[in-house]
């Protein structure tokens, strides 16, 4: 189940940010996935979920996932949704958005006032 790999290299990705940026909690961890990357968001949070089941920075944090949809384009110019088939030319577009999967924002708290 690569769902765990996930959920561990976001729980990592978001501790070592939290830290450098000296975080008391981590409230919530806004990842992206592309729709391609055949990843269940319901098990990365369940496997998430073990692994900062320790850990007080991590008490009430949220995972919010954000679906990136997939985009090609092909040598022949064309750059949009369809992924298998070049509608222009009927080439294999080469997909350049869609299968990705990152942290792309932490919200913290850091325990200084404004």
């Amino acid at each position: 189940m690569h769902e765990s790999g996930i959920a561990y290299d976001v729980y990592v990705t978001s501790k070592r940010a939290a830290e450098e940026n000296h975080a008391v909690t981590v409230k919530t961890i806004f990842v992206d996935v592309g729709s391609m990357a055949m990843v269940n968001p319901e098990q990365v949070e369940f496997m998430f979920r073990t692994f900062i089941s320790d850990d007080p920075m991590f008490a009430e944090t949220k995972l919010v996932f954000n679906t990136i949809l997939p985009v090609a384009e092909c040598e022949c110019g064309y750059k949009g949704p369809e992924i298998f088939v070049c509608p222009n030319c009927g080439k294999l577009p080469r997909m350049i958005q869609g299968r990705e999967i990152f942290v792309k924002n932490l919200e913290i708290e850091t325990g200084e006032s404004s």
